[in-house]
């Protein structure tokens, strides 16, 4: 009798793990079929920064706050992927399924980090860009 008492509460924590286990497993199956199907723009630039937007399915951002903008950790949980240094900048309220981000031009996508020479290449990049848009 003192066995089966001793038991009864493993068991118990048992199923509790095995049921956050279940929920855990439900979340991550969520936000990977989600992940799927988000899309991403290509890069466009300024004489500052780099952009890009991500086009989340609008179901996963229904979910998502409103009036804030989202932290790294966050936009990564919820399955965007990007190479570092790039910040969710604005909320463009007509389309909140769009997420906006920017990082300073000559990023190191390893890094996070301007590097001085990869700024130098960019900026050259975007001066030769908008020359040759300026002769057209």
């Amino acid at each position: 009798e003192d066995r089966n008492a001793k038991n009864k509460p493993a068991r118990k924590q048992g199923i509790i793990r095995l049921h956050r286990c279940n929920n855990l497993e439900k979340i991550l199956r969520a936000t990977m079929s989600h992940a799927s199907r988000i899309e991403y723009s290509e890069k466009y630039a300024d004489e500052v920064n780099e952009y890009r937007h991500v086009i989340l399915p609008k179901e996963l951002a229904k979910t998502l706050p409103k009036t804030r903008l989202l932290s790294e950790a966050e936009w990564r949980g919820i399955g965007v992927q990007q190479s570092r240094g790039w910040h969710h900048y604005a909320i463009h309220t007509p389309e909140p399924h769009i997420l906006l981000f920017r990082r300073p031009l000559g990023t190191d996508p390893q890094t996070g980090r301007v590097d001085p020479e990869l700024l130098r290449q960019a900026k050259e990049e975007y001066a030769n860009q908008f020359g040759l848009l300026q002769k057209a």
